[in-house]
Formats: C-alpha cells, structure tokens, sequence
C-alpha cells in the first residue's frame, strides 16, 4: 500500500513528458438504482504529495475523505459533470456515464493536452486521449478522479437521505443492497430512482 501513490505517479510521467498537460478523468454511480451519476476530471501539479492515493473503491471512507480534501487544496484544475436519474433513463447509464465525463472536462479551468480516462475512451470527447483499463488503480490522475467523483456523489446521496429517509441512501447511497430492495418493495420507488433498471421497473 505504500508504494502505491508512487508507482500511480511513474505510470503518468510518460504522458506528462510527452503532452506536458494531462488531465484524469473517471465516474461513480453506474451501479446504483437511484441518484445521479457523477464524473470529475483532475489536473495534479507535476510535484504533489497525496499519500496512499488508489482507486477510490479500495480507500476506507476515512481515507477517501483525507485525500478529497488533499486533492481539493492541490489540484491544478477539478471538473465535475452530473447526469442525474432521469437523464440517466432516456439515454441509459452507458452513455450517461460518457457524457458526465464531456461535462467534467469541459468545466476544467485549464484546458489539457491530453487525458487519460478509466476503461473506454469517451465518444465525441473534446480533446486526444488515452483510454486506460483499471486506470483508477494505474494513473495518479485518474484515481485522483475516482477520489473525487465517489466522494461528490457520496455527499448527493446523503443528502438525498434526508428527503426519502426510508430508503436508506446515507448507508448504501442507491445500490441495489438488501435493505433498500426491501424498502423498494414496500414503498415503491421515489422521485431519484432510475426507472430504466429491472428492479426498479418491477417494484412500481
């Protein structure tokens, strides 16, 4: 674990040697049966200090917390893009997902030279990039990103929590866990369930 923040910087220096200005880009929320899904783009300085950086989803939520904040005071540049639910049901979640991530780049201050995105490369993407499988666990840019979007949408859905408590979004934050397929089924869906997923469709 400790070397991991290390090797996730060496993995981007040959980007950064080569376009000079990189950005990361990546989404949470493809899963859930509700909320938004929400995509951050993350340009790093070339020298910073994010101890135990990694893919959000193997950070406890402590540890999430601490590098948001370290990412928040360091970062060149931080893009965000929101798609919320009912967007999420015209266009289904696969592109929904693409199309947070144009709206997270195109919100960055400072325009890269080149991004790295975790797993596909993004249709119609406004500038070159290098699509990267398992980025959030290879590119310090990328897992930066991951930090950022898991984090910024974490905090929606807890919010989201206090308008429909029943549903228990402030433990599970929308996925599809025991709790809240039983509240499914007992309250029917709410106003941020993705009614384009099966089991939400079947609870209504």
């Amino acid at each position: 674990m400790r070397r991991r923040a290390p090797d996730l910087f060496r993995f981007d220096q040959p980007y950064l040697k080569r376009h000079d200005l990189i950005a990361g880009v990546d989404e949470a929320g493809r899963g859930p049966l509700a909320g938004p899904v929400v995509a951050a783009a993350v340009i790093l300085p070339l020298r910073c200090r994010l101890p135990r950086l990694n893919d959000s989803k193997k950070l406890t939520p402590t540890q999430r917390w601490t590098l948001y904040a370290l990412i928040q005071r360091s970062a060149r540049a931080i893009g965000i893009g929101i798609v919320e639910h009912d967007q999420i049901d015209r266009i289904n979640i696969h592109q929904a997902g693409f199309a947070a991530m144009r709206m997270a780049l195109t919100s960055l201050v400072l325009r890269p030279k080149h991004v790295l995105v975790d797993g596909f490369r993004i249709p119609h993407g406004p500038l070159s990039q290098t699509a990267v499988i398992g980025g959030d666990g290879k590119s310090a840019h990328i897992a930066a990103a991951s930090i950022i979007a898991k984090v910024t949408r974490d905090c929606l859905m807890e919010a989201w929590d206090r308008e429909f408590p029943v549903y228990g979004f402030r433990a599970h934050k929308g996925y599809g866990t025991e709790k809240h397929l039983q509240a499914l089924k007992a309250f029917g869906p709410c106003r941020i369930h993705r009614r384009s997923f099966s089991p939400v469709r079947l609870s209504e």
